[in-house]
């Protein structure tokens, strides 16, 4: 059985594999196999903290979305999570669970690891898997937080993007690896994060390089306040800017296609 670990470390000096970028300290480190007594949903989120903190389930119009914990599909152990989402229509379907409580500052370096199965074969442009978000960053005189950050979103042709227009940037794209259907899927996204142009962005899927490019990767206060100043807002970025949460499943479905998910052996690591 996958056990959970939820630990602050001070490490010296680690081990990296092929796919990580070089990194002195690793401050944080979680990992979740899905594995419950029971296919129990509420062992996911513990009095304590130390796994999940929330789930997110916007239903549509036309259903009610799903989520549990599974055993027909499971890549290690015995158990994975089970995210159905509806196809959206007047309202935005969305179905993820939430790990709140992070603290990745510009300068530190975040991996995410995560193994998909997505059981369909429908076209599913623009479905959004993974969000790393901040929305303490928000300037609270504004209403409607949008709490700013970078997604992983599905284009066309199962080609896996890195969606940075919460940050008011363009997409990184890829032409090279697609996305299998109906076979787990190993994904690595690593970032070494900056509000300017020096940001590091890695995407691996099953092993492949699909995206290496500099680039931002956080919200930048200066483009912030020149975009709201163009609508005539005033708009101060808040500080300190961390991310402080990761939503993972259908962060949102604005398919037209109901989806299946299987999600297993999520890892996330801050290094400084």
């Amino acid at each position: 059985m996958k056990k959970i670990i939820f630990i602050l470390l001070i490490i010296t000096s680690c081990t990296k594999d092929e796919n990580s970028m070089p990194s002195n300290e690793v401050n944080y480190l979680f990992e979740d196999g899905f594995e419950t007594k029971g296919k129990d949903l509420m062992e996911l989120f513990p009095n304590d903290g130390s796994r999940w903190t929330n789930i997110q389930q916007v239903n549509p119009d036309g259903g009610i979305n799903e989520i549990e914990i599974a055993n027909s599909i499971a890549l290690e152990g015995n158990q994975s999570l089970r995210i159905y989402a509806k196809a959206s229509d007047n309202t935005l379907s969305k179905m993820d669970i939430e790990k709140g409580g992070l603290n990745a500052p510009e300068g530190s370096t975040i991996k995410i690891v995560a193994d998909f199965y997505i059981a369909s074969t429908d076209i599913i442009e623009n479905l959004l898997l993974i969000d790393l978000e901040c929305c303490s960053c928000w300037d609270a005189t504004v209403s409607n937080n949008q709490c700013p950050g970078i997604r992983l979103m599905m284009k066309a042709n199962n080609l896996l993007a890195i969606e940075r227009g919460k940050i008011l940037g363009a997409t990184i794209s890829q032409t090279n690896i697609s996305f299998p259907r109906n076979e787990w899927v190993n994904i690595v996204w690593e970032m070494k994060l900056s509000q300017n142009d020096d940001g590091i962005n890695k995407l691996f899927i099953n092993g492949q390089e699909a995206i290496s490019e500099l680039g931002m990767n956080m919200p930048n206060a200066d483009i912030f306040q020149a975009e709201f100043a163009s609508n005539g807002i005033n708009f101060e970025l808040q500080q300190p800017l961390i991310y402080e949460r990761i939503q993972i499943g259908a962060t949102a479905n604005p398919t037209q296609s109901d989806l299946e998910i299987f999600i297993d052996d999520v890892k996330l690591e801050i290094t400084e």
